[in-house]
């Protein structure tokens, strides 16, 4: 393949190379630049759902497909904590709708071209080279490269590795059985025998909402027994027998607090690839949203890009902190989660989980959970940062 002609190829067309990319092309700064953008197949299907929250209309606001402002937390027994949302809204956005809207205006950019193929990786000596249909990819040395494939790599010594697997149905029932202004954030009244498990319920209209039944631990289950909670949850908690299931997704999201590289064997790493998923919580758009502002703000104004990046430390250790706890089961997410939201704002737990709070505003939060447990946890990992450094 002859690339050399190329200002940037990006590895994998997923929504962190897209979300840069969207925002290249808004810019209106990148016109000459020759961008490639390959992947394995072209995106026709709706196949994975993002949920957030935000306070101020995004980037990708016109293809939110659903938002809520009334926010339940749900744990033992009939208890349901309604949430202090502020400027929050908790938004949904479609795959497919994403594809859609990006794709047509990528596709009519004349300084953009699209390839599917195999994306593969080889060594020769220290040197790494990528290969398209196993056909090498020749670039220049001052191409920037943008790698999105997340690949499982070794473990490192001393770093937590959890999974959120996930099972969403959408449902569709003859009866008006949603709310569609309430949605239900996580809802902990479901069995916890395989670790930190919840419920979302996000309501589509009275009759069709989608369900995601949600594990943080180890593995994942056989696919039966994700349809079998979804199933007894329906039946026992909304008393609905009588439904359709109309659409499925299946996902799985490292929770791990090992070191993501930014730039490495010539490459920049981005979303998930770049450790842009939330290690505590599986979060990953909003992150992703952010990373591409700052890679196309960098781009504009000094038309290179840093290979190293400034790590917000203190949010590493607060992430760090709980995956310990979580995969040495020192404490039931269940029990942590429903003392942060019952003991504060939502609004506040949010601006937190974003990493945008001031330390004041973290010791706040830290204050409200079981003390003893979280500062053991939390010198242990302090230890081990300055061991490191």
């Amino acid at each position: 393949m002859d690339s050399k002609r190329y200002d940037y190829i990006f590895l994998g067309a997923g929504c962190a190379s897209i979300s840069i990319l969207m925002r290249m092309i808004h810019s209106k700064k990148f016109f000459e630049k020759k961008i490639l953008i390959i992947d394995k197949e072209p995106k026709t299907k709706n196949d994975r759902t993002w949920c957030f929250w935000e306070e101020e209309p995004g980037f990708f606001e016109d293809i939110v497909y659903r938002k809520w402002k009334q926010v339940f937390f749900k744990t033992t027994g009939a208890d349901s904590i309604p949430l202090e949302m502020g400027n929050y809204q908790y938004k949904m956005i479609q795959g497919i709708d994403f594809y859609k809207k990006c794709f047509s205006e990528l596709t009519h950019q004349k300084n953009i071209d699209i390839v599917y193929g195999d994306i593969s990786f080889g060594q020769t000596n220290e040197l790494i080279t990528i290969k398209i249909n196993d056909e090498p990819l020749v670039y220049n040395k001052n191409t920037i490269i943008f790698n999105s494939l997340y690949i499982p790599s070794e473990k490192q010594k001393n770093k937590f590795y959890l999974l959120q697997h996930f099972k969403g149905w959408i449902i569709e029932s003859k009866e008006n059985v949603f709310d569609p202004a309430q949605a239900t954030l996580m809802d902990f009244r479901v069995r916890q025998n395989h670790g930190t498990t919840f419920v979302y319920v996000l309501p589509l209209s009275s009759t069709k909402a989608l369900l995601e039944y949600t594990l943080f631990s180890e593995n994942i289950l056989p696919d039966k027994e994700y349809d079998n909670e979804l199933q007894k949850y329906l039946e026992e908690f909304l008393n609905l027998h009588d439904y359709t299931v109309v659409e499925e997704e299946f996902g799985v999201i490292p929770m791990t607090n090992k070191n993501f590289p930014y730039y490495k064997d010539g490459m920049y790493f981005i979303g998930t690839a770049g450790g842009q998923t939330k290690a505590s919580t599986g979060y990953t758009f909003r992150f992703i949203q952010k990373q591409a502002e700052e890679i196309v703000g960098e781009l504009i104004v000094k038309g290179n890009l840093s290979k190293k990046k400034k790590l917000k430390r203190r949010f590493y250790f607060y992430d760090s902190t709980l995956l310990h706890i979580l995969s040495k089961k020192l404490l039931a997410g269940k029990l942590i989660f429903s003392i942060l939201f019952k003991k504060n704002k939502a609004a506040d737990i949010f601006k937190f989980l974003d990493n945008e709070t001031t330390l004041n505003e973290e010791l706040k939060l830290l204050n409200s959970l079981p003390k003893k447990v979280f500062i053991k946890a939390g010198f242990s990992e302090f230890i081990k940062m300055i061991v490191k450094n």
